[in-house]
């Protein structure tokens, strides 16, 4: 026994069993020098059993290779400090079992002796208690991550049941809104059609009622007069039901186009012969010249619709003594008919809606008229490959422009 354990044996003794730590002092060589009852109970030895044994015995054998070297840095820097800070520390049993331990390291020198105090405690508890808040944390962070995945799933179902519900309340709502057009609609048709077909009838009985007073020969003029009336009254009517045959067909997909090829003065005389019968007093239509030659490859019912409707609706919209003018040019295989009056034009606040179906003008609802016949054009054009503009200049008169193809591609 060296100098330092002969003489210092009792105090050691006597401090060192008055904690409950385990204390271990080792040599430069790492040889056991001292021990307390703590210390050899946590490692399973009896007393003085671990004397002069080299710390190695208590350290478990994969540590053993790195702990040489530490304890050597450690001699050469020696100064107090916690052993193994930063990593977790292990102590080698008796029986071969290991255990957590936690060691702070005391150099001290005696007698030109170096030594190292190796203050150790058994920290299985702890470390019990820590992996059991680790495991409580994991399956926290588990239950949360679930729990917040179902929540995130609840809130995309909401936000879809939301959406769903908006998009169906959109598509109800605007259900509701073209049901209430429609009804509107149809009340504004019902009042035009009672009215538009009143009128004209009216008128029809009023002068076959009044041929019958003019008996005598001498009175074929008035009865001529009352016969242009009837077949003018009488040709408004076929036109209204030819626009409402129109759009019933264009509604129902039911339309047929039937393309001949046929002179484009053969329609433009029958339609310009027709309106003469409903020119005012002192209207006139000027006739296009030169076209003789012009050759179209349409639909020629289409064709008369077409014209029939504007060359009718500048008659109307203009006042006694005016001219109707309608233009015909060939344009890059296109045929361009003009029609322009001097009436009462359409205003510029107006003009966007002049296509929609049973739209009138303000200024156009003293004047007999359905409202139908620019959207049933448009709508015939744009099925054949045509097109309609205009320009209109209120009190003053509107220009309307036709373009065809001359020939079927």
């Amino acid at each position: 026994m060296n100098v330092f354990e002969e003489k210092k044996g009792n105090i050691f003794k006597l401090l060192s069993e008055a904690i409950s730590e385990g204390i271990i002092i080792v040599n430069k060589d790492q040889e056991v020098v001292a021990s307390n009852g703590a210390a050899n109970a946590m490692f399973g030895y009896e007393t003085d059993e671990l004397l002069g044994e080299h710390l190695n015995l208590l350290i478990p054998q994969k540590y053993k290779a790195n702990h040489s070297g530490h304890f050597k840095n450690f001699m050469h820097h020696s100064k107090r400090r916690q052993m193994g800070h930063g990593r977790d520390l292990y102590g080698l049993r008796k029986d071969g079992t290991t255990f957590p331990v936690e060691a702070g390291l005391n150099p001290f020198q005696i007698y030109e002796n170096m030594y190292v105090m190796a203050l150790v405690s058994d920290i299985t508890i702890r470390k019990q208690q820590e992996k059991v808040i680790l495991d409580l944390n994991s399956n926290l962070e588990e239950k949360i991550a679930q729990r917040t995945k179902t929540l995130e799933e609840t809130v995309d179902k909401l936000k879809n049941e939301v959406e769903k519900r908006k998009t169906a309340e959109s598509k109800i709502k605007e259900s509701l809104k073209k049901e209430r057009e429609l009804n509107e609609l149809k009340t504004k048709f019902l009042s035009m059609v009672s009215h538009e077909f009143k009128t004209p009838l009216s008128g029809i009985l009023t002068s076959a009622t009044l041929i019958g007073k003019y008996k005598e020969t001498h009175q074929q003029e008035k009865r001529d007069k009352h016969l242009k009336t009837i077949k003018s009254k009488i040709k408004y009517l076929d036109n209204i039901l030819s626009d409402f045959l129109s759009i019933e067909r264009l509604e129902s997909g039911k339309t047929v186009y039937k393309f001949s090829t046929f002179p484009l003065s053969k329609v433009l005389n029958e339609v310009i012969y027709d309106a003469n019968m409903l020119l005012k007093d002192g209207q006139s239509i000027e006739y296009p010249s030169d076209i003789d030659d012009i050759v179209v490859e349409f639909d020629e019912k289409i064709l008369e619709l077409i014209l029939t409707n504007l060359i009718n609706n500048a008659i109307k919209y203009s006042s006694e003594n005016c001219t109707i003018y309608v233009t015909v040019e060939t344009k890059k295989k296109h045929l361009i008919i003009s029609v322009k009056d001097e009436g009462i034009g359409i205003p510029e606040k107006e003009q966007k809606h002049i296509f929609n179906r049973y739209f009138r003008a303000e200024n156009a609802l003293i004047n007999a008229g359905t409202g139908i016949g620019l959207n049933i054009i448009k709508s015939h054009l744009d099925n054949l490959d045509g097109k309609i503009t205009f320009s209109s200049t209120e009190n003053k008169g509107s220009t309307f422009v036709v373009s065809i193809p001359l020939h079927l591609n």
